[in-house]
C-alpha cells in the first residue's frame, strides 16, 4: 500500500499499518485486521485550475497508448476493467456470479433456513 494510505487509514485512523497487519496466509493468527479505509475527495478546480477534465483525458489517452507487457493486450487506466464488467452487466441485465459463489450462497440459505436466491 502506498504511504500516504498507510498514515492516514493506518496512523491516523487508528488501525494497522505495514508490518503490523496480520498476515492472511498464517491460519493460527486469530488476530483481529484491524485495516483502516481512507477516502478523499477532491475538487481539481482548486489546484490546477480551468482544465483538468482535458488534462486527465490527454494523461489517459497517452497511458493506453502504451505499448503493453509481453502477454497483455493493452495498457488499462484505472476504471477500464470496472467500466467493462458494468458493460456486460447492463447487457445481461445482471450480475454474473461464478458457480462457487452460487454453490455457497445456496448452502448458506439453506442453513439459514431462507429461500435461496433466484437464478436466471
Amino acid at each position: 500500500s502506498s504511504g500516504i494510505n498507510a498514515e492516514y487509514g493506518g496512523v491516523l485512523g487508528g488501525a494497522a499499518w505495514g508490518p503490523h497487519i496480520r498476515r492472511w496466509n498464517d491460519p493460527t493468527d486469530l488476530t483481529p485486521a484491524n485495516l483502516g479505509q481512507f477516502f478523499m475527495a477532491l475538487n481539481p478546480d482548486v489546484f490546477g485550475g480551468a482544465g483538468f477534465q482535458e488534462r486527465l483525458q490527454q494523461f489517459l489517452d497517452q497511458h493506453r497508448a502504451l505499448s503493453p507487457v509481453s502477454g497483455e493486450e493493452a495498457v488499462l487506466a484505472a476504471g477500464d476493467v470496472e467500466r467493462v464488467a458494468e458493460q456486460d452487466c447492463l447487457k445481461h441485465g445482471s450480475i454474473p456470479y461464478h458457480t462457487s459463489i452460487l454453490t455457497n450462497m445456496k448452502l448458506f440459505a439453506e442453513k439459514m433456513n431462507v429461500r435461496p436466491m433466484k437464478e436466471e
